[in-house]
Protein backbone atom coordinates (compact mmCIF):
# COMPACT_ATOMS: atom_id res chain seq x y z
CA UNK A 1 0.00 0.00 0.00
CA UNK A 2 1.69 3.53 -1.44
CA UNK A 3 1.08 6.62 -0.73
CA UNK A 4 2.41 10.16 -2.17
CA UNK A 5 4.59 11.87 -0.11
CA UNK A 6 5.31 15.58 -0.01
CA UNK A 7 8.51 18.36 1.44
CA UNK A 8 7.77 21.08 3.14
CA UNK A 9 7.39 23.43 -0.09
CA UNK A 10 4.59 21.06 -1.06
CA UNK A 11 7.05 19.39 -3.48
CA UNK A 12 6.33 15.55 -4.58
CA UNK A 13 9.34 13.68 -3.83
CA UNK A 14 8.04 10.05 -4.55
CA UNK A 15 5.75 7.42 -2.67
CA UNK A 16 5.74 5.77 0.67
CA UNK A 17 5.08 2.09 1.68
CA UNK A 18 2.13 2.37 4.55
CA UNK A 19 1.53 -0.47 6.89
CA UNK A 20 -1.10 -2.57 5.73
CA UNK A 21 -2.06 -4.14 8.86
CA UNK A 22 -2.72 -0.16 10.22
CA UNK A 23 -4.10 1.47 7.18
CA UNK A 24 -5.90 -1.20 5.14
CA UNK A 25 -8.45 -2.09 7.33
CA UNK A 26 -12.38 -2.22 6.29
CA UNK A 27 -14.58 0.41 7.13
CA UNK A 28 -16.48 -0.03 10.84
CA UNK A 29 -18.91 2.96 11.50
CA UNK A 30 -20.55 1.51 14.72
CA UNK A 31 -17.73 0.84 16.08
CA UNK A 32 -16.09 4.23 15.85
CA UNK A 33 -19.07 5.60 17.51
CA UNK A 34 -19.27 3.69 19.79
CA UNK A 35 -15.50 4.42 21.27
CA UNK A 36 -16.04 8.27 20.41
CA UNK A 37 -18.71 8.36 22.79
CA UNK A 38 -16.48 6.28 25.42
CA UNK A 39 -14.02 8.92 24.42
CA UNK A 40 -15.84 11.81 24.65
CA UNK A 41 -17.58 10.46 27.94
CA UNK A 42 -14.20 9.72 29.93
CA UNK A 43 -13.32 13.38 29.27
CA UNK A 44 -15.92 14.80 30.85
CA UNK A 45 -15.69 16.65 33.81
CA UNK A 46 -18.46 17.28 36.27
CA UNK A 47 -18.10 20.77 36.56
CA UNK A 48 -22.00 21.34 38.31
CA UNK A 49 -21.59 21.13 41.99
CA UNK A 50 -24.64 22.12 44.23
CA UNK A 51 -24.10 22.39 48.16
CA UNK A 52 -26.71 19.92 50.52
CA UNK A 53 -27.92 21.37 53.94
CA UNK A 54 -24.64 20.15 55.72
CA UNK A 55 -22.87 22.50 53.51
CA UNK A 56 -24.36 25.62 53.21
CA UNK A 57 -22.89 27.92 55.81
CA UNK A 58 -25.24 28.80 58.58
CA UNK A 59 -28.05 27.56 60.25
CA UNK A 60 -26.80 26.53 63.12
CA UNK A 61 -29.82 28.50 65.34
CA UNK A 62 -32.69 26.68 65.54
CA UNK A 63 -35.44 29.90 64.05
CA UNK A 64 -37.87 29.44 66.95
CA UNK A 65 -39.07 27.74 69.30
CA UNK A 66 -40.38 23.86 68.75
CA UNK A 67 -43.98 24.12 69.99
CA UNK A 68 -46.46 27.36 71.28
CA UNK A 69 -45.95 29.48 68.23
CA UNK A 70 -48.80 28.20 65.58
CA UNK A 71 -45.76 28.17 62.75
CA UNK A 72 -44.63 25.40 60.92
CA UNK A 73 -41.84 23.25 62.82
CA UNK A 74 -38.19 23.82 61.70
CA UNK A 75 -34.58 22.98 62.63
CA UNK A 76 -32.72 25.25 60.40
CA UNK A 77 -32.96 28.19 58.09
CA UNK A 78 -30.32 26.05 55.66
CA UNK A 79 -33.16 23.17 55.45
CA UNK A 80 -33.95 22.66 51.40
CA UNK A 81 -37.35 24.36 52.17
CA UNK A 82 -35.77 27.41 53.00
CA UNK A 83 -34.53 30.47 50.59
CA UNK A 84 -30.59 30.17 51.06
CA UNK A 85 -30.72 26.75 52.18
CA UNK A 86 -29.23 23.56 50.65
CA UNK A 87 -30.18 21.79 47.59
CA UNK A 88 -31.91 18.61 47.65
CA UNK A 89 -31.26 15.77 44.74
CA UNK A 90 -29.05 18.25 42.80
CA UNK A 91 -25.63 17.76 40.94
CA UNK A 92 -22.65 16.38 42.31
CA UNK A 93 -18.82 16.43 40.85
CA UNK A 94 -18.22 13.55 42.30
CA UNK A 95 -20.13 12.04 39.49
CA UNK A 96 -18.11 9.52 37.18
CA UNK A 97 -19.02 9.66 33.47
CA UNK A 98 -16.14 7.29 32.62
CA UNK A 99 -16.24 4.18 30.65
CA UNK A 100 -14.43 1.50 29.88
CA UNK A 101 -13.20 1.25 26.67
CA UNK A 102 -11.43 -2.50 25.54
CA UNK A 103 -7.68 -2.06 24.37
CA UNK A 104 -8.46 -4.38 21.09
CA UNK A 105 -11.40 -2.28 20.44
CA UNK A 106 -9.74 1.22 20.71
CA UNK A 107 -7.36 -0.31 18.22
CA UNK A 108 -9.60 -1.79 15.99
CA UNK A 109 -11.41 1.59 16.06
CA UNK A 110 -7.95 3.88 15.30
CA UNK A 111 -7.24 1.40 12.01
CA UNK A 112 -10.54 1.88 10.66
CA UNK A 113 -10.47 5.56 10.67
CA UNK A 114 -6.68 5.59 9.48
CA UNK A 115 -7.70 3.57 6.70
CA UNK A 116 -10.59 5.55 5.48
CA UNK A 117 -8.51 9.22 6.33
CA UNK A 118 -5.96 7.43 3.66
CA UNK A 119 -9.06 6.25 1.04
CA UNK A 120 -10.66 10.04 1.17
CA UNK A 121 -7.05 11.10 0.68
CA UNK A 122 -7.37 13.07 3.99
CA UNK A 123 -3.97 11.55 4.86
CA UNK A 124 -0.82 14.10 3.66
CA UNK A 125 2.82 12.20 4.27
CA UNK A 126 5.35 14.32 4.11
CA UNK A 127 9.57 13.18 3.67
CA UNK A 128 10.37 15.30 7.02
CA UNK A 129 8.11 17.70 8.79
CA UNK A 130 11.14 20.26 10.25
CA UNK A 131 11.33 24.06 10.75
CA UNK A 132 14.56 25.80 10.60
CA UNK A 133 13.25 28.26 13.18
CA UNK A 134 10.75 27.82 16.01
CA UNK A 135 8.59 30.21 14.62
CA UNK A 136 4.94 29.71 13.53
CA UNK A 137 5.35 31.56 10.54
CA UNK A 138 7.27 28.62 9.22
CA UNK A 139 4.70 26.09 10.21
CA UNK A 140 1.81 28.55 8.18
CA UNK A 141 4.50 28.50 5.34
CA UNK A 142 4.48 24.43 4.94
CA UNK A 143 0.79 24.41 4.83
CA UNK A 144 0.31 27.05 3.21
CA UNK A 145 2.74 25.67 0.42
CA UNK A 146 0.77 22.16 0.74
CA UNK A 147 -2.45 24.67 -0.50
CA UNK A 148 -0.56 26.01 -3.11
CA UNK A 149 2.00 23.62 -4.31
CA UNK A 150 0.70 20.12 -3.94
CA UNK A 151 -3.24 21.59 -3.89
CA UNK A 152 -4.69 20.32 -1.10
CA UNK A 153 -7.52 22.15 -0.70
CA UNK A 154 -7.82 24.51 2.62
CA UNK A 155 -5.70 22.21 4.54
CA UNK A 156 -4.28 23.80 7.40
CA UNK A 157 -7.22 26.64 7.67
CA UNK A 158 -10.99 26.92 7.96
CA UNK A 159 -12.54 23.98 6.33
CA UNK A 160 -9.20 22.01 6.28
CA UNK A 161 -8.76 21.77 10.22
CA UNK A 162 -5.57 19.42 10.36
CA UNK A 163 -3.88 17.59 12.72
CA UNK A 164 -0.42 17.13 12.67
CA UNK A 165 0.69 13.82 14.18
CA UNK A 166 4.74 13.79 14.55
CA UNK A 167 6.85 12.58 17.42
CA UNK A 168 8.14 14.46 19.79
CA UNK A 169 9.19 18.20 19.31
CA UNK A 170 8.71 21.06 21.35
CA UNK A 171 9.59 23.82 19.19
CA UNK A 172 7.30 22.49 16.12
CA UNK A 173 4.88 21.59 19.22
CA UNK A 174 4.99 25.55 20.20
CA UNK A 175 4.84 26.86 16.74
CA UNK A 176 2.16 24.96 15.87
CA UNK A 177 -0.16 26.04 18.95
CA UNK A 178 -0.41 29.65 17.59
CA UNK A 179 -2.12 28.47 14.44
CA UNK A 180 -6.31 28.04 14.87
CA UNK A 181 -7.10 25.57 13.06
CA UNK A 182 -3.84 22.72 13.10
CA UNK A 183 -3.20 20.83 15.63
CA UNK A 184 -0.52 18.44 16.93
CA UNK A 185 0.31 15.03 18.52
CA UNK A 186 1.95 12.45 19.27
CA UNK A 187 1.31 9.20 16.96
CA UNK A 188 1.70 6.93 19.56
CA UNK A 189 -1.59 9.13 21.16
CA UNK A 190 -3.84 9.15 18.20
CA UNK A 191 -7.26 8.80 19.23
CA UNK A 192 -10.58 8.66 17.16
CA UNK A 193 -11.74 11.65 18.77
CA UNK A 194 -9.18 13.33 17.42
CA UNK A 195 -9.36 12.11 13.92
CA UNK A 196 -12.65 12.86 13.86
CA UNK A 197 -12.40 16.45 14.83
CA UNK A 198 -9.92 17.22 12.03
CA UNK A 199 -10.15 16.68 8.58
CA UNK A 200 -6.48 16.11 7.72
CA UNK A 201 -4.16 14.25 9.21
CA UNK A 202 -0.26 14.87 8.31
CA UNK A 203 2.10 12.73 9.28
CA UNK A 204 5.88 11.77 8.02
CA UNK A 205 8.00 8.77 7.58
CA UNK A 206 9.29 9.37 11.50
CA UNK A 207 5.77 9.55 12.78
CA UNK A 208 5.18 6.46 10.17
CA UNK A 209 7.73 4.18 11.43
CA UNK A 210 6.69 4.87 14.95
CA UNK A 211 3.32 3.52 14.84
CA UNK A 212 5.02 0.74 13.36
CA UNK A 213 6.88 0.49 16.36
CA UNK A 214 3.83 1.00 18.86
CA UNK A 215 1.34 -1.12 17.13
CA UNK A 216 4.04 -3.84 16.59
CA UNK A 217 3.31 -3.66 12.54
CA UNK A 218 5.58 -5.17 10.33
CA UNK A 219 3.20 -4.79 7.04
Amino acid sequence: MTVETYNIKGEKTGTAELPEGIFGTKWNAALINQIYTGEMSNRRRPWAHTKTRGEVRGGGKKPWRQKGTGRARHGSTRSPLWSGGGVSHGPRNERSYAVKINKKMRRAALFSLLSKKLKDKELVVLDKFEISLPKTREIFSIFQNLRGNAGIYNIGIKGGRSLAALPKNDAVRRSIKNLPYVSCIEPRNLNVAELLNNKYLVMDMDSIAELKTVYKTKK
